[in-house]
């Protein structure tokens, strides 16, 4: 199936640069399998943002939203 993702992010710190807010919104094929998988590791792995992206040093805030895309 098709799923839409957005990744918000605020008050983030990249490669020494302040950034107010960045949102990221890409579409992709996903098992329902992977969707859930990709939303448990969001809600427990601690840092999950700053081991997975080159240069992001600090989020203030951040939100990740899943949903299906209407075909």
């Amino acid at each position: 199936m098709k799923i839409k993702f957005s990744l918000s992010l605020k008050n983030i710190v990249v490669d020494e640069t302040y950034i107010d807010h960045l949102i990221f919104d890409w579409e992709e094929e996903a098992t329902p399998e992977e969707v859930l998988r990709m939303s448990e590791k969001w809600i427990t792995t601690r840092n999950f943002l700053t081991t997975r992206m080159s240069g992001l040093k600090k989020v203030g805030e951040s939100s990740f939203t899943i949903e299906p895309v209407e075909e």
